[in-house]
C-alpha cells in the first residue's frame, strides 16, 4: 500500500468500525465548525457542539484524557458561545461584536490558561494514568485552546492567535501518534485559522475607520 495511505488508514484497520465513522463525523462537523466561525455565522455552534460532543466520547474510549477534557469544554463554551452571539440590541442589533482584548481579559485569558494546565493534571492524576510526554503537550494545547474557545465566545480576534498556535502543535502530536484523520483536520484548521484572523481584522478595521469619522 502507498506510504500515504498506510500513514492515514493504517491506524484504523484494527479500529473498531462504529468509531471510525464517528470520527469521520466529527472530521466533517469540526471543518464546518471553523468554516462557519471565519464568517462570523453563528452556525459555528451548533456543528461545533456536534463534533466536540463525538469527539469527547471517542477521547474517552481511548484514554486519552486531556484531549478528552479539551473537547468537553469545548461542548460546555459552544452552549454559552452560541446563546452569547445570539443576544441582540432592542432586538435588531448584536450585542457581541469583534474587538481586541483589553488588559482585564488579558489577564482573564492567562489564568484561564493555569487553571486549564491545572485541571487536567489533575484529571490525569485522579484517574491514575500514566502521564507521558505527549500528554504533557495535549495538557499545554489544553490551555491554549480553552482560552481561544473563551475568546472566541466574546469574539475576541486574539482567539485566532490561540487558535493558530495550538493547531500548530497538534498537528505533528497527531501524525506521531498516527492518526492521519485527526492530523489532517488540524493542519486545515490552521489554514482556517489564519484566514478567520485575516477576516475577522478586516472586519474589525472597517469598524474603526467608521467609527473613527
Amino acid at each position: 500500500m502507498n506510504p500515504i495511505f498506510d500513514f492515514f488508514l493504517g491506524p484504523y484497520e484494527d479500529r473498531e468500525m462504529s468509531l471510525v465513522i464517528l470520527e469521520a463525523t466529527a472530521f466533517f462537523f469540526g471543518i464546518a465548525s471553523v468554516v462557519y466561525a471565519k464568517r462570523e455565522d453563528i452556525m459555528v455552534y451548533p456543528t461545533g457542539l456536534v463534533a466536540t460532543a463525538i469527539t469527547t466520547y471517542i477521547f474517552f474510549v481511548d484514554r486519552l484524557l486531556g484531549d478528552m477534557m479539551m473537547n468537553f469544554y469545548f461542548s460546555i463554551m459552544s452552549i454559552y458561545g452560541w446563546w452569547n452571539w445570539a443576544r441582540r440590541k432592542n432586538n435588531r442589533e448584536f450585542v457581541v461584536k469583534i474587538s481586541r482584548t483589553d488588559k482585564r481579559e488579558k489577564w482573564i485569558g492567562f489564568g484561564l490558561f493555569l487553571l486549564t494546565l491545572l485541571v487536567t493534571f489533575g484529571v490525569y492524576k485522579a484517574f491514575g494514568a500514566e502521564i507521558k510526554p505527549t500528554n504533557y503537550v495535549d495538557i499545554l494545547t489544553s490551555g491554549i485552546f480553552f482560552t481561544g474557545m473563551w475568546y472566541m465566545a466574546n469574539k475576541k480576534l486574539e482567539n485566532w492567535t490561540l487558535w493558530i498556535i495550538g493547531d500548530i502543535i497538534t498537528v505533528p502530536l497527531y501524525a506521531y501518534r498516527g492518526w492521519g484523520m485527526f492530523s489532517l483536520q488540524y493542519l486545515i484548521f490552521t489554514v482556517l485559522a489564519i484566514q478567520g484572523y485575516l477576516a475577522w481584522k478586516k472586519d474589525l478595521d472597517k469598524t474603526l475607520q467608521i467609527s473613527s469619522k
